[in-house]
């Protein structure tokens, strides 16, 4: 029987692999090898697609007549850098006494691809090959990913759906950026005043989040502030200095329901109509309660983090980029301390909810603190995991690659060495995760209606009556403590204590920040503010998680965005609102959110086996022919003159 070979994605993780796996090897350049097995990793991508000059020296030279470029056949070659270690695994790979071959790259897309051309590069050598699929690197889940390992072949759809992410990115980079620059560049370069031509940078997901952040800008731009006056009153009853306070709303029987005068039902577009319904309210002097309705309400814990809500909470909290987080939380994930990060999903399978109650146990052994420790203890002693089951925290339909981020229980020595704010992320994910254990925060609502004549001024108040959930989140606001008013019922009279007129403004749009862009990404360019509605409506999204923090970093690399890095707020740079005109005048649908996760979504589909590899790369093929025609027969430059010289002149 021959030796097995692991490969890992980088030398840490493989180091891992034959720590936990106890194997007494020795170390070579490049890998360690055992009795048994071998383990040797690769350096991130060891392989990349040649440039279009590897197929012919002439297209080095960027050419209109060259385009589209559309290769039969794709080329790779091994980056030089990575050479080295390229050429170990390869040998290793081929080795004679190497029967079996265990994939452990990261388990996702690009882990996958990453390995795939290696494969190829090192000529698909004929070994049993097999993939380790894990959620964490805990010793107990990569104990169990060796074990449960599925031959490599089950992956191949998953491998089909990377090469045409890649060959997608590479096709509108290259021929798009090309046929821009060559027909626009040195009308951006005119006018900025720059004597070099200017490089149209485009890219599938990355020119359509400059669209998004462009967009976003002119709309503030572009807002007109509008005043609108709104009514409060203050009533009291005979000889009682409890205070009601109520907003007037104009609803059905009113004198002003559905009027003009009105900019919503709860305000005036003028003062002056505001300050005559005062007038003859207080004519009137009293209000009559019409209705009293109180109602209980329970709220759930928020479901998991998957990367894009912790990228956007983090932003939130710790006014740091999506990149920095997606760095701590990856880190966090080598360090063994939480599961997989590049994950979609906000909740957990069936299988690991089973055994779930074991992490719990680990975690109240973990240097968490009293407050979290009580927690977990709380949580164990009175079996609150036991429902977890059948709650919506676990739905395996929900779930593609991996389940949502949790803490392990495993890093007891780690954690208090974490830096500041390593350890701040820590804790984010451990308090969302023990939350989910608990019960719902219970409230209590009320709603008065007090009739002044035909006129409604209404109260709504909600208190809450048993914190549940939000003790263990413990950054929650806590709910206003007041409590309702008392012994008030239809028919009660009110007398008018005070009316008193509010002056509100409409507000801009606001602007993305770095955090709020990926939840927006996430949902095909909709900011969803509300957390729930955002997950029943989710769908394909633009770029992966695995990828967005990076294309917002290279925006801002290349100078067409920039992030406050105080506030991390993004707005457009000149350069960025010039590319974005370039991109308008000529292929507009590159800046549509929806078309962007269109083609997200037909990978999905490539890898869910429902379509087939070469039905995705016609339509491609296609669309980039059709472009590139549309653009070279209708170059626009005159009309891009003008908006650019109004960009310049704003």
């Amino acid at each position: 029987m021959g030796k097995t070979l692991f490969i890992a994605e980088k030398p840490s993780v493989a180091m891992d692999f034959v720590k936990l796996l106890n194997v007494k090897g020795i170390r070579s350049n490049g890998y360690i090898e055992g009795e048994k097995s071998i383990f040797t990793w690769c350096v991130g991508h060891m392989v990349t697609m040649s440039y279009p000059e590897a197929y012919d020296e002439k297209l080095k030279f960027w050419n209109l007549k060259d385009l589209p470029f559309l290769p039969n056949e794709y080329k790779y070659e091994v980056i030089s850098s990575a050479a080295n270690q390229f050429n170990i695994v390869n040998s290793l790979m081929n080795r004679k006494d190497v029967d079996c071959i265990y994939v452990c790259t990261d388990s996702g897309r690009e882990g996958e691809y990453i390995y795939r051309l290696v494969d190829d590069m090192a000529g698909k050598p004929n070994k049993i090959k097999k993939r380790v699929w894990i959620d964490s690197q805990t010793e107990e889940e990569i104990r169990r990913g060796i074990r449960e390992a599925k031959l490599l072949s089950d992956y191949d759809s998953l491998a089909h759906s990377a090469y045409l992410r890649a060959k997608e990115d590479y096709i509108f980079g290259i021929n798009f950026s090309r046929l821009l620059t060559l027909m626009y560049g040195k009308t951006v370069a005119n006018a900025l005043k720059k004597d070099k031509n200017v490089v149209v940078a485009v890219g599938r997901v990355m020119t359509c989040v400059l669209g998004m952040v462009v967009e976003r800008e002119r709309e503030i731009r572009s807002f007109n502030k509008t005043s609108f006056y709104k009514i409060s009153g203050e009533f009291i009853k005979d000889n009682d200095e409890v205070i009601i306070k109520g907003d007037w709303k104009s609803i059905e029987g009113s004198k002003y329901f559905e009027s003009p005068k009105l900019y919503n039902e709860v305000g005036f577009k003028n003062k002056e109509d505001a300050e005559i319904l005062i007038k003859d309210l207080r004519e009137i002097g009293f209000g009559v309660v019409n209705e009293v309705k109180k109602t209980k309400e329970k709220k759930n814990a928020p479901l998991l983090y998957n990367l894009a809500e912790l990228q956007n909470e983090c932003t939130k909290r710790f006014k740091i980029s999506p990149d920095e987080t997606l760095k701590i939380v990856q880190g966090l994930y080598e360090k063994k301390m939480v599961t997989y990060p590049r994950t979609d999903a906000r909740v957990l399978s069936t299988a690991v909810a089973k055994g779930i109650k074991s992490n719990i146990i680990k975690l109240r052994n973990m240097p968490i603190g009293d407050e979290l420790i009580n927690v977990t203890s709380e949580i164990l002693e009175k079996d609150y995991s036991k429902s977890i089951m059948k709650s919506k925290y676990v739905d395996d339909s929900k779930i593609t690659d991996h389940y949502a981020i949790i803490p392990t229980g495993e890093g007891k020595d780690t954690l208090s060495k974490l830096p500041s704010l390593d350890k701040k992320v820590y804790y984010i994910i451990l308090r969302r995760f023990l939350s989910i254990f608990y019960p719902p925060a219970q409230y209590s609502k009320m709603s008065i209606v007090i009739l002044v004549g035909s006129e409604s001024f209404i109260l709504n108040k909600k208190i809450c009556i048993d914190k549940g959930y939000l003790i263990v989140l413990g950054n929650e606001k806590d709910e206003e403590q007041e409590s309702f008013p008392e012994n008030l019922r239809k028919g009660t009279k009110l007398n008018i204590n005070e009316l008193e007129i509010k002056e509100g403004e409409t507000s801009p749009p606001k602007r993305y920040t770095t955090g709020s862009m990926i939840i927006a990404m996430e949902n095909a360019g909709k900011l969803i503010e509300d957390e729930e509605l955002r997950e029943h409506i989710k769908g394909a999204g633009i770029g992966t998680s695995a990828t967005r923090a990076e294309i917002l970093k290279k925006l801002i690399n290349i100078q067409y965005i920039q992030s406050n890095n105080k506030t991390q707020i993004i707005t457009p740079t000149e350069l960025g609102e010039m590319i974005y005109e370039v991109i308008n005048v000529s292929i507009p649908s590159l800046l549509n959110p929806s078309l962007t996760a269109s083609w997200e979504k037909g990978l999905k589909m490539v890898n869910d086996k429902e379509i087939e590899p070469k039905e995705f790369m016609i339509k491609l093929e296609a669309y980039t022919r059709k472009n590139t025609t549309k653009v070279l027969n209708n170059p626009n430059i005159s009309f891009l003159n003008t908006k650019l010289l109004k960009i310049k002149n704003q």
